[in-house]
């Protein structure tokens, strides 16, 4: 039987809700069962036997909606296997160096023992509304710096490391 595993995420203008579907699809790719869901929308995480959480980083946080999952499901996310991604540098260096986690997701991963934590490249396009996003946009800082090989080849460590859980 396939394991079941919940990508829950956070975005503000949808890049990181395109990154969980492609992790999803990913994980379907490798054998599992996968899904995406926005992180507000997570009433329980019992029927999954992994996590991974998902947050777009706006003005160096991890989102609210990302934050609050953890605290209401704690325990329940100690009691399985748990990974986590943030999404938000408007430049290469996610596909340059490892990012270490901003201190809401540090946080956050502690609470419920994660596995890991990688952060990927964001996007921010013409069209992004709020203040924030249209002086990074007038400064001609936005674009997209997404790296979905590297995505593609995490979500495959994740399979990969579900398949093969470590020894008691």
């Amino acid at each position: 039987m396939p394991h079941h595993v919940l990508v829950a995420y956070a975005t503000k203008y949808g890049s990181t809700a395109e990154l969980a579907r492609f992790i999803v699809r990913t994980l379907r790719d490798e054998g599992l069962e996968a899904e995406a869901l926005p992180a507000s929308e997570v009433t329980e995480v019992d029927t999954y036997d992994a996590v991974v959480i998902g947050s777009a980083l706006y003005v160096g946080r991890w989102r609210r909606d990302a934050v609050r999952l953890v605290r209401r499901q704690r325990k329940a996310l100690r009691e399985r296997a748990v990974w986590a991604f943030s999404s938000g540098p408007l430049d290469p260096s996610a596909s340059e160096r490892d990012i270490p986690p901003v201190p809401s997701a540090r946080r956050a991963m502690e609470r419920v023992r994660a596995r890991g934590h990688v952060t990927f490249g964001g996007r921010l396009e013409a069209g992004a509304q709020g203040r924030i996003a249209r002086v990074i946009l007038e400064e001609g800082r936005g674009g997209d710096f997404r790296d979905l090989d590297a995505v593609a080849k995490w979500a495959r460590g994740i399979a990969a490391e579900i398949e093969t859980p470590e020894s008691p």
